[in-house]
């Protein structure tokens, strides 16, 4: 083992301090978002509820994001359930060409959206710096199609924030800590959907499993000792 792989040596020290750094991040996330989460949560499930389809949108880091949470609920997340309509708007190659070709990058998802869009449906708008212009078209397109908007940002993205419906900030302006916060998010939001959409069935085991230890029980009988 070299000594850059020693247990104290200088790559393991800075691997510590990166970890470290991140998880320092996601406390201080977590101390401040739990409520924001949770009205995210509650209006992806009102939209599925109602037959809605939510989409994602974002660039570079933010789109994989994006398909990373649309397949969270068009395959699944923890549970095994039917698929939930959710898509991606960076996946159709067709689209982003022609209408970036046609019509400049900025529109390729609320070009996107003024086709597909209606009033109940959900948008989940992901910029790290809140300044990306494609998806700023895209938040004014859902919300004239009557549409929620969720976005997801970081420190430096308080004007986006304030263009949405719900805003998921990530309390860093650090962009690798921005995305670490927004699948984090991201994740918290598909458990509480799935939770409740797809409660858990009741416990019957334990209670068919008393059932018949309390049949093979035996019975005592009259004078019997």
């Amino acid at each position: 083992m070299t000594k850059r792989r020693e247990a104290n040596g200088p790559l393991v020290r800075e691997a510590r301090s990166a970890l470290q750094a991140s998880a320092r991040s996601l406390a201080k996330l977590a101390r401040g978002n739990a409520a924001a989460v949770a009205a995210a949560a509650e209006v992806l499930v009102q939209c599925f509820e109602n037959g809605g389809t939510v989409y994602f949108c974002g660039n570079g880091g933010s789109a994989a994001d994006a398909q990373h949470l649309a397949t969270e609920f068009a395959g699944r997340y923890l549970v095994e359930r039917p698929g939930l309509p959710a898509v991606a708007l960076t996946t159709n190659t067709s689209a982003l060409t022609a209408i970036g070709n046609d019509y400049g990058y900025e529109q390729v998802f609320s070009r996107q959206l003024e086709g597909l869009g209606a009033p109940g449906d959900v948008l989940v708008a992901i910029t790290t710096s809140g300044r990306s212009e494609s998806v700023r078209r895209a938040v004014g397109s859902a919300q004239g199609a009557g549409m929620t908007v969720i976005g997801m940002t970081g420190a430096k993205g308080a004007d986006f924030a304030a263009l949405c419906d719900i805003a998921l900030v990530t309390p860093s302006a650090s962009t690798p800590h921005v995305q670490e916060g927004h699948i984090t998010m991201g994740h918290a939001f598909c458990l509480l959907v799935e939770r409740a959409l797809f409660p858990p069935a009741p416990k019957r085991a334990a209670a068919r499993s008393g059932a018949r230890a309390k049949a093979a029980r035996p019975r005592s009988r009259p004078g019997a000792r």
